[in-house]
């Protein structure tokens, strides 16, 4: 319900609200006006006095304490004189989910500039497995502040880099030699993953699938499989790209007619023998969090041994416990040769990277990878706290437990508010989608209900982002440290947006 108030302690296990304690069909009230919560003030940074030797007969400079950083303010708070702001400062193609504008957050919360509070079920796009400002992230992060946050680590290396290079090898599948390259963002890992495997291999063919979704440069916007938005007008796009069909059983293609559209494509497009590498994300995530089926991944690791290809794994939203696991493709025993990491490795603050076999990875020589702020060494220390709150707080098994969580009350839910709409509940772990259609008779796709849901959704105070191919299915990215009570309570939101939205489409029915 969103509600302007403090923050509820929403990190950690609470008693779930059971299904039995849940009204037949939810009503979550609307926003309501209360005081806003006052914001809070950052404490002091505590400093070590350092002993020095005097230098002999010269006068001690006793200079003033630096001042205590404040925090920085808000110049508005209303989100309407943000939007307007916005729209005249920032560039169009920047698009929003939300006409909100964030104030403060909270594991599973968040509060806007109004002070109205909501439930996050997105977490900044599966970037907040381990909540908004997980203690352990926050302090490792300001420690490493303290200290130095630059040097570029082509220039002067730094341990951070290396601890987590030493860390994500150690994560990473396969009975091999392993490294690791750091960067900043998800689509400059593709980027490098690529250029890697080019350099491996000496061929410079790269298969992505349909559906797919890896990046917003023009080499990934290559690789992705979606038009609208993402790759309008801004072709054409890098040579030596290729299509494949995803497994989507949805549509009627199975793994034999993927596998058979990859044989056919090995016969007029992309001959074997130049292709460097097969890259695809274990769950697609813009394609709408669909897993791919494991007899797909395992004839693709066969058939890129047959060929001398590497296999790409692109695990920038499926990764770091998402689905129950470090990484989504563990769940098909396949192990690749790459992985492409980023989002919730560093608990929200930007870094990326690339791992992979020793050897591929070291295909490069010396100045051939990098980048100025590659593998900053703030983000770096809040990826290692991230990484241990996610084995110490046990998220992996707590992911298996949400999904199953989801899947269970979004069908009570779906039979319950909208029979006929919701199409598919899919996913791994708690990297779940559900599907709308507008009737089980023809399954057709109703990206405007979805849209309708989300709406209202947002008006309740719940925060849900949509995906896939006709933008007709939800996806859940709630933090996995988020109390049952929390979760149950945005799942009540859900309900009752649901509700919402199928009497708006009754409304407009009988107006029409």
């Amino acid at each position: 319900m969103a509600t302007k108030s403090k923050s509820s302690k929403s990190r950690g296990t609470k008693k779930s609200v059971t299904l039995s304690e849940m009204p037949e069909k939810a009503a979550a009230p609307k926003a309501t006006k209360k005081t806003k919560a006052p914001a809070t003030k950052a404490a002091p940074v505590e400093t070590k006095a350092v002993e020095t030797a005097p230098v002999a007969e010269a006068p001690v400079e006793v200079k003033a304490e630096a001042p205590v950083a404040k925090p920085v303010e808000a110049k508005s708070t209303a989100n309407a004189d943000l939007l307007k702001r916005r729209e005249a400062a920032v560039a169009r193609g920047v698009a929003s989910a939300a006409p909100i504008f964030a104030a403060r957050a909270e594991n599973a919360e968040l509060w806007d500039v109004e002070g109205t509070r909501y439930i996050d079920f997105a977490g900044g796009i599966a970037v907040l497995n381990t909540g908004h400002r997980h203690p352990k992230v926050v302090e490792a992060a300001k420690a490493q502040e303290d200290l130095y946050t630059h040097t570029s680590f082509q220039v002067v290396p730094y341990e951070p880099y290396v601890a987590l290079a030493e860390k994500l090898n150690e994560l990473a599948p396969g009975d091999f030699a392993k490294k690791t390259l750091l960067v900043t963002t998800g689509a400059e890992a593709v980027e490098n993953a690529v250029k890697i495997a080019r350099a491996a291999t000496g061929r410079p063919g790269v298969i992505a699938f349909t559906g797919s979704y890896h990046g917003r440069t023009l080499m990934t916007l290559g690789l992705t499989g979606k038009v609208t938005p993402y790759k309008k007008d801004v072709g054409p796009f890098p040579a030596d790209i290729f299509r494949a069909p995803f497994p989507d059983a949805r549509n009627g293609i199975t793994v034999d007619d993927a596998l058979r559209g990859l044989e056919t494509l090995f016969l007029t497009d992309a001959d074997p023998s130049r292709v460097a590498a097969i890259i695809i994300e274990p769950v697609l995530g813009e394609g709408g969090y669909q897993p791919v089926p494991t007899e797909m991944l395992q004839a693709l690791r066969a058939i890129c041994d047959q060929h001398g290809i590497l296999l790409i794994a692109d695990e920038i939203q499926a990764g770091f416990g998402r689905t129950g696991k470090w990484f989504a493709i563990e769940h098909s025993g396949v192990t690749p040769d790459l992985i492409t990491v980023a989002k919730s490795m560093a608990g929200g603050y930007p870094i990326a990277g690339v791992i992979g076999r020793a050897e591929v990875m070291d295909a490069l020589a010396p100045g051939g990878l990098g980048g100025t702020y590659g593998g900053n060494p703030v983000a770096c220390a809040a990826a290692l706290a991230a990484i241990r709150a996610i084995e110490e707080e046990g998220l992996l098994a707590r992911s298996l437990q949400l999904g199953e969580t989801f899947r269970a009350r979004f069908s009570e839910i779906g039979a319950r508010t909208a029979p006929y709409r919701m199409w598919d509940i899919r996913g791994l772990g708690a990297m779940i989608a559900v599907e709308f259609v507008t009737d089980f008779a023809t399954a057709t796709p109703d990206g405007a209900f979805t849209k309708s849901v989300v709406a209202h959704a947002l008006k309740r105070g719940l925060i849900l982002l949509p995906c896939g191919m006709h933008g007709n299915a939800l996806r859940i990215m709630v933090p996995l440290t988020a109390s049952d009570a929390v979760i149950e309570e945005g799942l009540a939101i859900f309900e009752a947006a649901l509700a919402d939205a199928v009497a708006a489409e009754q409304q407009q029915i009988a107006a029409e």
